[in-house]
């Protein structure tokens, strides 16, 4: 059983990572070059805000394309040889479970419900509100149906070390 420090880690923990998997800004790659993320995202190479943002740019927004789109659409509402449009059946079905918690998008989020981001705060605020099984329910239901396609995309598209490390703890802390 869970103790109230184990689900204060985990939602912290959650918080971290979806920071992690939003547009990077100063603040980020100064707790990665100060090295404050470590007990999150171990062995992170210094970076600089530049080079995370175009990598950021290229592996989740494109310009033709991303080849790691960050939606859980995009990896379970496509058939099998074509990936699903963004805002598929599985949006609805995650924007119901933030509805069910009374919460929506932060107006300041410029993107959509399904974002790795998004789905990763989302766990933390389960995990904050201490509803172990609700947390579960979610995962099972939604992160890990689509993740480890995008998490392993991530690790081979990646040019930057920061990327596959945030994969693998994102991995870890999931599954």
């Amino acid at each position: 059983m869970a103790t109230a420090d184990d689900t204060r880690q985990f939602a912290s923990g959650y918080a971290v990572l979806a920071r992690c998997w939003r547009q990077p800004d100063e603040t980020l790659v100064e707790a990665i070059n100060e090295d404050t993320l470590s007990a999150v995202v171990p062995d992170v190479e210094t970076v600089t805000a530049e080079e995370l943002r175009l990598e950021h740019t290229r592996l989740f927004v494109g310009p033709k394309g991303p080849p790691c789109p960050p939606y859980e659409s995009v990896y379970r509402d496509g058939e099998e040889a074509a990936p699903g449009n963004v805002l598929g059946p599985s949006t609805g079905a995650v924007v119901k479970w933030y509805q069910t918690y009374d919460l929506g998008l932060d107006p300041d989020w410029p993107d959509l419900p399904d974002h790795v981001a998004t789905e990763l705060e989302f766990a933390g605020h389960l995990a904050a509100e201490g509803d172990a099984d609700a947390l579960e329910q979610f995962l099972e239901e939604h992160p890990r149906q689509w993740m480890r396609s995008f998490l392993d995309g991530v690790r081979a598209e990646t040019r930057e070390p920061f990327y596959a490390e945030l994969a693998d703890a994102t991995e870890d802390a999931l599954f």
